[in-house]
């Protein structure tokens, strides 16, 4: 969907699983090691993403925001520049994911090692759904 949404957009796309599959290559295997190889990511990303949303270009986050800290990076990086911004929740049952995940473990079989259903179920324990009070416009996106 993030890719869609930037041709859509002609905005540029940064994507948090092609990041770590580059800088990282068969450094993650478990979710403390996606934690630590992801927060090393922050930092630089938010300049980046800062910094080409200050030309006036559109920018796609395809990185996880499961959480209110996660999501609270993603309002510093939008509010520090005063960028206008959406959050796209696609509003999925776990089954679904699922088999989305299955499938993406054929189609990219060197992510077959964490793109399991373990490790689906111990992420979507943190699972937050974005809520009114974090200042965030919500499309919200039910697909099957």
């Amino acid at each position: 969907m993030a890719k869609q949404i930037a041709t859509d957009r002609h905005a540029v796309l940064l994507s948090e699983d092609e990041w770590l599959a580059d800088l990282f290559p068969n450094k993650i295997s478990t979710l403390a090691d996606y934690v630590a190889c992801a927060q090393q990511l922050k930092r630089p990303i938010k300049k980046l993403v800062q910094s080409v949303l200050q030309t006036g270009t559109d920018v796609v986050m395809d990185f996880p925001a499961n959480t209110r800290s996660q999501r609270a990076w993603f309002q510093e990086i939008f509010a520090a520049v005063g960028a206008e911004h959406e959050l796209v929740y696609i509003d999925l049952p776990d089954e679904t994911c699922l088999r989305q995940i299955a499938k993406r473990r054929e189609q990219q079989p060197e992510r077959a090692h964490t793109d399991t259903p373990e490790m689906f179920k111990q992420v979507t324990k943190y699972f937050v759904a974005p809520l009114p009070d974090e200042g965030f416009h919500v499309c919200r996106k039910e697909t099957r």
